[in-house]
């Protein structure tokens, strides 16, 4: 068989999302931190943006008498406004400034990038500045590690060269929970140590805080942190080490007929043995916290709710006005005008584009609490089913335009912050024919359990009772399913004696 290589051409079509439109939609989607530093990237990008402290409200009635028109879909007719605009301004300062003015720019841009294209040396500072950045460098703050934090108290125990080596084998084995993953066995074999050495050290590992650490299992855990606090003698310490399949299961009558105590007195000792701490390098583990800015705000006015937009975080941005003068001097080459064009197209399009953003935003939350009024005045309970496409009929964009407008937006509502796409939830039908969304009727289940007899809990068949009661008809696996996202336990973990 002969192979060979040709050419050959072929007709395709495809849909490509412009670039102009592909920022629209990024600029949409990005909640508020994630905004501002897209916008200043664009700042970067484009020297005839300027940032002001406060909007044009000029330029803001012109855009707003735009509002219904996409920024994509007028991308075109935009530039040229915005390009015809800027070629007809006549600036009130001489030709001859602005060109100076250009030129000195050009000057500066082109000797940094010689600066930086010769040598990438640091610049010299005197000897008081460099005291200061050391000062502060030396200031700054950083959490330690989990395994840091071990280290240290390892050099600061008594330990020979070898037994150092074995901790510092040891903590590298070491999860981030405080469990140990590697058994004695294991790292003997590993390193060719007898066993009894790595006991030895690991015994003194098993001393350092936090209490609990070098555990290999939940039970050893916490018998370490009972034997730490002297609690040997304690029904604590008998349950975990006796009974520690029972406590899982919490068959508290079992336990007590095994240690002789009262079903009371294992109750009182399961609650100690609840403060114990299961993780013990949770505190250390990353700051996994994660930082909102509410995007959207509904106060109650009289029998009004009034939604507004969280413009503070939005950078305000116009067109700076040396470079629309620069265009109408006829001193500039064509190829100066042309970028300086393109540069304020680009400019006009991103402000009217940040413009249309928060006004989107704004006539979706102006729907959503419209329909979700009752939910404004008295809670969850009285959430109504509602779909992304009902409200993009509405407002009068495409669905998928309402679910990048609400992902990862939040609002602040008189019932506290909630998320925007919390409000969109399916729903089911009550017996009566009345609509109720499954967040309503999973706030129902959390009543259910919240108000039932610790000693007697209700099962989830019993809650589909209960519900069905109302006019509410599910299936148990669904109670389950709420229930377990709530945390609740089922019913025989839950009991009290």
């Amino acid at each position: 068989m002969v192979q060979s290589l040709q050419l050959s051409a072929r007709l395709t079509q495809s849909l490509l999302l412009a670039p102009q439109l592909q920022q629209s939609l990024a600029l949409l989607h990005a909640p508020t931190l994630e905004l501002k530093a897209l916008v200043e990237h664009e700042l970067q990008q484009n020297p005839v943006l300027e940032e002001v402290s406060s909007p044009d409200p000029d330029l803001d009635d012109k855009l707003a008498g735009d509002e219904d028109e996409a920024p994509a879909d007028n991308a075109e007719r935009s530039e040229d406004t915005v390009a015809d605009s800027a070629s007809g301004v006549v600036g009130e300062t001489p030709a001859d400034a602005f060109q100076a003015e250009f030129d000195r720019l050009v000057q500066l841009d082109q000797e940094w990038r010689d600066h930086f294209a010769q040598t990438n040396a640091p610049v010299r500072q005197s000897v008081e500045e460099e005291e200061k950045r050391q000062y502060m460098f030396n200031s700054l703050t950083a959490g330690t590690s989990f395994m840091q934090m071990l280290m240290d108290q390892a050099r600061e125990a008594d330990l020979t060269g070898e037994q150092h080596d074995i901790a510092e084998l040891i903590i590298g084995n070491i999860d981030d929970y405080g469990y140990l993953k590697a058994t004695v066995e294991e790292l003997s074999a590993s390193t060719n140590l007898p066993e009894e050495k790595i006991s030895e050290v690991l015994k003194v590992i098993q001393t350092f805080d936090p209490p609990g650490v070098g555990a290999h299992n939940l039970r050893e855990c916490l018998l370490l942190q009972l034997e730490r606090a002297g609690r040997q003698d304690s029904l604590e310490y008998s349950i975990v080490r006796d009974y520690m399949d029972a406590l899982g299961k919490r068959r508290i009558p079992e336990i007590a007929h095994g240690t002789g105590r009262t079903v009371e007195e294992v109750q009182e000792s399961l609650g100690r043995i609840g403060r114990l701490e299961p993780q013990p390098g949770r505190a250390f583990s990353p700051d996994t916290n994660q930082y909102i800015s509410t995007e959207v705000f509904v106060q109650k006015v009289g029998n009004d709710f009034v939604v507004t937009t969280n413009n503070e975080h939005i950078p305000h941005l116009h067109i700076s006005n040396v470079y629309k003068d620069l265009m109408s001097q006829g001193e500039n080459s064509a190829e100066v005008k042309n970028y300086i064009r393109e540069k304020i197209r680009a400019g006009k399009f991103l402000i009217k584009s940040l413009h249309q953003r928060q006004q989107t935003i704004l006539n979706i939350a102006r729907e959503i609490v419209k329909r979700q009024r009752k939910f404004m005045e008295n809670g969850v309970a009285y959430l109504k089913p509602m779909t992304m496409a009902q409200v993009a009929a509405v407002v009068g964009v495409h669905e998928t335009t309402v679910s990048r407008a609400v992902s990862g937006k939040y609002m602040q509502t008189p019932q506290g912050v909630f998320e925007m796409k919390f409000f969109f939830t399916a729903g089911l039908q009550t017996t009566s024919g009345k609509d109720v969304s499954n967040a309503s009727v999973k706030d129902m289940v959390a009543d259910i359990f919240k108000g039932e007899d610790p000693t007697k809990p209700l099962s989830d068949q019993e809650v589909v009772k209960m519900l069905a009661d109302k006019g509410i008809v599910i299936a148990r696996r669904t109670v389950a399913k709420y229930r377990a996202e709530l945390n609740i336990l089922p019913s025989n973990l839950r009991k009290v004696y």
